[in-house]
């Protein structure tokens, strides 16, 4: 009978998203809400996620594998930084339209969720509860990077 209040067990996929800081206040049900909203892309090893200079249109969360994020310099490109499963780039694009400064590359056979600008707009309009919390740890991730440049700390800049 206790059993009927329990949390429903997580699948593995939802447990990545869960593992990652943007969405790790959301409950089980939050999740599988935010799940079906995300796409699966897979990227071979050096394909392009997406180049410098493309409008932003979407987030990404790493679930499998490893990126490379890097800039055009001195006509060669400067390595930003090497993202693992876990980790999420391009969040400003859920925010707005400008173009990427960086380009984001597969450095191994990788699987991505992707949530658009427009599928996080709708959800902050049919569930406001579930659109302020990602807002919330998407500002507290911005104010961290703000606070690391502040102090000279190496970050990931906003793709």
């Amino acid at each position: 009978m206790f059993g009927l209040f329990k949390s429903p067990a997580l699948s593995p996929r939802l447990l990545r998203l869960k593992d990652s800081a943007l969405f790790a206040s959301l409950t089980p049900l939050e999740l599988k809400i935010v799940d079906g909203l995300m796409h699966e892309r897979r990227y071979l090893a050096d394909e392009i996620v997406f180049d410098e200079g493309e409008e932003g249109q979407a987030l990404y969360l790493v679930m499998s594998g490893r990126v490379i994020i890097s800039r055009a310099h001195d006509g060669g490109r400067e390595l930003v930084a090497e993202l693992a499963a876990g980790a999420f780039f391009g969040d400003l694009a859920l925010l707005d339209n400008s173009p990427r400064n960086a380009q984001t590359r597969a450095l191994e056979n990788c699987e991505l969720a992707v949530f658009f600008r427009d599928d996080f707009m709708g959800l902050m309009e049919t569930d406001p509860v579930i659109g302020y919390k990602i807002s919330l740890a998407l500002a507290r991730h911005v104010a961290q990077r703000l606070r690391d440049w502040m102090t000279g700390k190496p970050q990931v800049e906003a793709l």
